[in-house]
């Protein structure tokens, strides 16, 4: 109740704000006594019902509205499509980058000015809709994709994520804020340059041609018409679009399997392994062999290199020299990151589901780590600690035959320290197990 009356009070605030603003305007109008040169309210309204009565009408608002939409999602569709290759290809980036940042700061007539000469009238505003659109959303969506950080590339590169995976789990929540931040002014001037487009061009059966006839017979009424008119089609075309992206930025898709599976289990041997950073020695000569199936401690102090040597063994790090054998390119490997690397945006059990590629093993491996009324929370929600377990889960759940986890402990007290290195050795199957840590609770 309290809510709705929130809600009733806010419209009714607006109410008041538009009939005052209204009064000004007549209070104006009458003030300066003319029709040629400042139309009232009530002057028109009336020109708005005779247009409503026109039977051109709708065709004429229809057919701007066509042009203007096609400029939009033709601007929408190039400006994602662009800016997701030059994420891929940063010499595209580096060669396309200045020619939009060029078309960003050309004024608009110039365009206009153009397009008239190449295209005519006809495809003017659709044109111009188009170059209002494309740059605003060309350079949210490449900076979007950009904010996807290297910690989430690294975890989908190491569960070997698939590529819709990564796109509506990584992706798509990055771009959200950009993307709909640009939309919210590029859908307001695709529609004040797209009639202005057609004020110049004079398309035909076009509200741009409307409001050029009413200005040279003096119909300020009728000018002031076809404004209220353009401004109600934008704003609805701006509130129904936006509605829209919001819904597909809020859709739910179903993960699939990630590559790779429990393969076969090797010994992993390493022989005087080195690795330094800026001239500091973190690894040097770490020789070990670890049996298939075998848990290994590393109880190192801090800065010693357990991190380096974990990363060394995903793949993500290369060694400065030494022999390193039982891993490669092939080897399914799960990782507990000393980060936890969770999608904030996404739910603890769609965080799970992503190396699970089902819902119903991702509750499973849930289940014992984490309350259940906490699975449908966005992790950014979490407590540290309610992060860590999500993350292990996720882990553990993982198919894959070397477990790496770092710092698996971190952020719990000692109760729930214990219960996780149970379901570790409960979930560890014939893993090999790497586990990082300054908590030593190995079998003694």
């Amino acid at each position: 109740m309290k809510e709705q009356s929130i809600f009733k009070n806010k419209i009714l605030r607006k109410c008041l704000l538009v009939l005052a603003w209204l009064f000004c305007w007549q209070i104006v109008g009458m003030l300066i006594h003319n029709p040629i040169l400042f139309a009232t309210p009530m002057e028109t309204a009336q020109a708005l019902i005779e247009n409503f009565g026109n039977s051109d009408f709708w065709r004429v608002a229809g057919t701007t509205l066509l042009r203007i939409s096609a400029g939009f999602l033709l601007g929408l569709f190039f400006g994602m499509l662009l800016a997701a290759v030059s994420k891929a290809v940063p010499l595209f980036e580096e060669l396309f980058r200045p020619l939009v940042g060029l078309m960003k700061n050309i004024p608009v007539v110039c365009f206009v000015v153009l397009f008239l000469i190449w295209w005519g009238a006809s495809f003017l505003s659709i044109a111009i809709s188009f170059f209002m659109v494309f740059t605003a959303v060309y350079f949210s969506t490449l900076e979007g994709l950009k904010a996807v950080g290297k910690d989430l590339l690294e975890m989908a590169e190491v569960y070997r994520l698939p590529l819709r995976t990564k796109l509506f789990s990584l992706y798509r929540p990055a771009l959200k804020p950009f993307l709909l931040g640009s939309l919210q002014s590029a859908l307001g001037f695709a529609w004040k340059s797209g009639v202005a487009a057609e004020v110049i061009g004079l398309p035909s059966h076009s509200i741009g041609e409307r409001i050029y006839l009413s200005k040279i017979s003096l119909d300020t009424a009728g000018i002031f018409a076809w404004t209220v008119v353009v401004c109600v089609m934008s704003f609805l075309f701006e509130r129904i679009v936006l509605f829209l992206m919001k819904g597909a930025f809020s859709i739910k898709v179903r993960c699939m399997q990630p590559k790779g599976g429990e393969d076969e289990n090797v010994p992993i041997m390493l022989q005087g392994v080195r690795k330094s950073f800026d001239g500091q020695t973190v690894l040097k000569d770490v020789s070990m062999t670890i049996a298939p199936g075998e848990i290994v401690w590393l109880t190192w102090p801090s800065g010693a290199g357990k991190t380096t040597l974990l990363r060394i063994l995903a793949g993500l790090e290369k060694s400065d020299g030494g022999k390193l054998s039982g891993i490669d390119r092939e080897r399914s490997i799960g990782f507990l990151f000393q980060e936890d690397r969770l999608c904030n945006e996404e739910s603890a059990l769609q965080n799970v589901t992503m190396v699970t590629g089902s819902e119903e093993k991702a509750r499973e491996a849930l289940r014992p780590l984490l309350e259940e009324e906490l699975w449908e929370k966005p992790c950014r929600m979490l407590s540290g600690g309610e992060k860590r377990r999500v993350a292990l889960a996720r882990a553990l759940a993982s198919k894959c035959s070397l477990l790496l986890l770092d710092e698996p402990f971190a952020g719990l007290d000692a109760e729930r320290a214990k219960k996780c290195n149970e379901e570790i050795r409960r979930k560890k199957g014939k893993r090999t197990v790497l586990i990082a840590s300054h908590l030593d609770l190995r079998e003694k």
